[in-house]
């Protein structure tokens, strides 16, 4: 059984309330995991056997960096074309079942925990060949290309054997698994694993020009986004733009953790998309 939520879909009955958790203000995005309904999935060109949910995209005057599925690759499912773009990068994450990742014509095998970062490029292909569902995140950013900075190399890896790193003076009750190295400048976004043990905290409301993607893999907390307190648990999505304020107690009797997008390393941008100049 794996220890990260992943969404199977279905309907909730006729008999359930309509009103929940989910909230979209000018700061923040709330989708609860019960908003990972049949009726919101959608399908991908060149993907055979597969449905998802589309949870993030660039948006005017939001999040502009990046987008982000929950995918789930069915039987025989996968594609020999996943990317359509030549300059978006990607990161995989497993949560459920086994999939197999070609990069460049290396094949490898990703379980549960199982991460791959996918550089601009790249020639890759996913498939299913086990007689159950896979599921995993995929986000997708275009990546920034800097002067003499080589965009970086593909790595699979996977979260049992990358050791979480501790914030300073938190006893270990905060902690994030970094799976790209995060001095290496030529990475413009990470996903990285946050870990929380019971009544770890982050002490202060942490405003700044990062985006965020948060999906909660395991556990419960309440979280402070912008004005407001937000209960959420494994299997919800939290989606912030730059500057909203946040930070969190972690509420349950286990440990609360997350996959956590985030752009880093960059300039910010003065002309085009996300800028005001011409």
């Amino acid at each position: 059984m794996s220890q990260y939520y992943a969404p199977e879909g279905g309907l909730p009955p006729q008999t359930q309330l309509m009103t929940g958790r989910a909230v979209f203000t000018e700061a923040y995005c709330v989708i609860p995991k019960g908003c990972f309904s049949d009726i919101v999935t959608s399908a991908l060109p060149g993907w055979k056997n597969t449905r998802l949910w589309l949870i993030a995209r660039p948006m005017s005057g939001f999040a502009e960096t990046f987008s982000q599925y929950v995918m789930e690759v069915g039987p025989g499912g996968g594609s020999d074309l996943p990317e359509p773009d030549p300059v978006a990068q990607g990161v995989i994450f497993v949560t459920n079942g086994e999939v197999r990742l070609s990069l460049d014509g290396t094949w490898h095998d990703l379980g549960p925990g199982g991460y791959a970062y996918i550089p601009p490029g790249c020639d890759w292909k996913l498939h299913n060949g086990t007689d159950h569902p896979a599921r995993f995140h995929w986000v997708r950013k275009l990546y920034e290309y800097a002067p003499g900075i080589a965009a970086p190399k593909a790595f699979v890896t996977s979260d049992k054997d990358v050791k979480p790193v501790a914030m300073p003076d938190t006893g270990g009750r905060w902690a994030t698994t970094r799976f790209a190295d995060p001095d290496d400048i030529a990475h413009d976004m990470h996903v990285n694993i946050v870990t929380f043990q019971p009544g770890g905290v982050i002490p202060f409301e942490e405003t700044h020009v990062m985006e965020h993607g948060l999906y909660v893999l395991e556990g419960k907390a309440v979280y402070r986004l912008n004005r407001d307190w937000v209960e959420v648990e494994a299997g919800d999505f939290m989606w912030l733009r730059a500057y909203c304020p946040q930070a969190c107690y972690a509420a349950g009797p286990g440990p609360f953790r997350y996959l956590l997008y985030k752009d880093v390393n960059r300039h910010a941008k003065l002309r085009g998309p996300g800028a005001f100049g011409r």
